[in-house]
């Protein structure tokens, strides 16, 4: 496995997958680790599963250069920051950090096949029974990945 890709946040569920991937990457060795934090609209009225393509787009071009924006920007940076010195201080080798907007499902895919990707690793929140114990990001990355993928409970 040349490739790993590991999607990251500042969740409980993130925290895990990321310490199995580590075990995972001392074990076998992958040429380079690929961290990526999606980028999230928040706020109480804003449901971000509900817009589509062109409405990402516009509110991406709306918040650039804002305030909110560099404050989101901040927040991935720190996350990924944190997330790439764990695995250096482990010894774990080449680390690259990419950063994306929108849904996180789609950007996570898409990450997976413009890095090359031989494997993808995300936790799982398993926070509905509805959804097999299982984050609905993570369920629907399982579903339509092209490379493996483990999710981490």
């Amino acid at each position: 496995m040349k490739k790993i890709l590991i999607a990251v946040d500042d969740t409980k569920g993130s925290k895990t997958a990321f310490e199995v991937a580590c075990k995972l990457c001392s074990s076998i060795h992958p040429e380079t680790t690929i961290l990526v934090y999606v980028e999230k609209f928040e706020g109480r009225s804003l449901i971000t599963e509900m817009l589509g393509d062109s409405e990402i787009t516009t509110l991406r071009d709306v918040l650039h250069g804002t305030e909110y924006q560099e404050a989101l920007d901040k927040k991935a940076q720190t996350i990924l920051s944190y997330y790439k010195k764990v695995m250096e201080d482990k010894g774990i080798g080449k680390i690259k950090t990419v950063v994306k907007k929108g849904h996180p499902v789609d950007e996570i895919l898409k990450s997976a096949k413009e890095e090359g990707a031989d494997m993808i690793v995300i936790g799982s929140r398993g926070k509905r029974a509805s959804h097999l114990f299982m984050g609905s990001v993570s369920r629907e990355v399982a579903n339509s990945a092209t490379v493996p993928v483990l999710i981490v409970r």
